[in-house]
């Protein structure tokens, strides 16, 4: 099959999965869109290797399209999929299964639509049901991510923007929990994503002290990985980077 022969393949099984109905497109963007879409609200369950094979050629093609990223910077500013470290950090929800509002452009939706769909599957068979406490984390292989793990962790979620001492202190556990796991498997990398700053409300300068402090002691190469350019500004000021 070429590209958009396996795309159609992908998107047809995952309508049949999930009892979906729609018109495949034409055009290779929304292919991919579509296929997305369905991703997003795919629930855990056994896919045939065929399925896996066409999937993982089209998110290989994919990851190729975007370009793999190598640095050995403290900060670096884009989409996190592109980073080959042994380890990324995914600002999970509790449940810990993925972003499933289709296409929302959220870290957890972009890791998890990235990896493909062996990574909802594995937090599933990894909780069983059950969620991740918030300043906790669980460790998941990267698949179709250039990074060898995926760390998920849930961050503090402060209603009215004001995050109380308890809750900085569970943000500072995302980090501990998160390097915790990258030294248990041997990492010697790890990109962390903004946690909490995002529907979470965590604000951002505190999120950032807290996440600069936590990870000073790293035994291992830390990243911050920002997308937006305020973030950025403010890792920027308090890494005291040129």
């Amino acid at each position: 099959m070429d590209r958009l022969e396996n795309i159609d393949f992908c998107i047809r099984y995952l309508m049949e999965q999930t009892e979906a109905t729609a018109q495949i497109p034409k055009s290779l963007p929304a292919k991919k869109q579509l296929l997305r879409t369905l991703m997003n609200v795919w629930e855990p369950q056994q896919l045939s290797d065929d399925f896996l094979v066409a999937q993982d050629a089209e998110l290989q093609m994919q990851l190729k399209d975007k370009g793999v990223i190598r640095t050995r910077k403290r900060l670096w500013q884009g989409d996190i999929t592109r980073l080959k470290v042994d380890a990324i950090v995914n600002a999970a929800n509790p449940r810990g299964l993925g972003c499933w509002n289709p296409l929302h452009p959220c870290v957890d939706n972009d890791i998890h639509s990235a990896a493909g769909l062996q990574l909802r599957q594995e937090c599933n068979n990894i909780l069983q049901g059950e969620e991740i406490a918030t300043g906790g984390a669980i460790i998941t292989p990267g698949y179709n991510l250039p990074a060898k793990y995926v760390i998920h962790t849930v961050g503090p979620v402060i209603e009215n923007g004001i995050p109380t001492v308890g809750q900085e202190e569970q943000l500072a556990g995302c980090y501990r929990s998160c390097l915790w796991l990258a030294r248990q498997y041997n990492c010697h990398s790890i990109a962390f994503c903004c946690i909490s700053t995002g529907d979470f409300h965590f604000p951002k300068r505190r999120a950032a002290e807290i996440a600069i402090k936590t990870c000073r002691e790293a035994r291992i190469r830390v990243i911050f990985n920002v997308y937006k350019d305020i973030d950025y500004a403010i890792y920027k000021e308090l890494l005291r980077l040129r």
